[in-house]
């Protein structure tokens, strides 16, 4: 079974919406390398990284986020504005 842990970027922040409502983002964790370093301490293998700032704005917003996540783990990353993803 693969197990991929997914991390919304909003504001340059780990985030959660409910139902897609930016207005009711919650932060999880200020820093997504920080998130990412856990999520690969643990042992998993993949991460699944959603630039909401950039569904939002119909364009990449966060691509320093996804080169320093990618730079400094060795996690498979797919990446992406929720219908646009690429693998790194």
């Amino acid at each position: 079974m693969r197990i991929i842990i997914a991390i919304d970027i909003l504001d340059g922040k780990c985030v959660r919406l409910t139902r897609g409502d930016y207005g009711t983002k919650k932060i999880y964790n200020e820093d997504p390398l920080e998130a990412a370093k856990l999520i690969e301490g643990s042992g998993l293998k993949y991460l699944h990284l959603v630039d909401l700032d950039g569904a939002k704005n119909k364009r990449i917003i966060n691509s320093k986020v996804l080169e320093r996540i990618s730079v400094k783990t060795n996690l498979t990353i797919d990446f992406g504005e929720e219908s646009d993803l690429m693998t790194t």
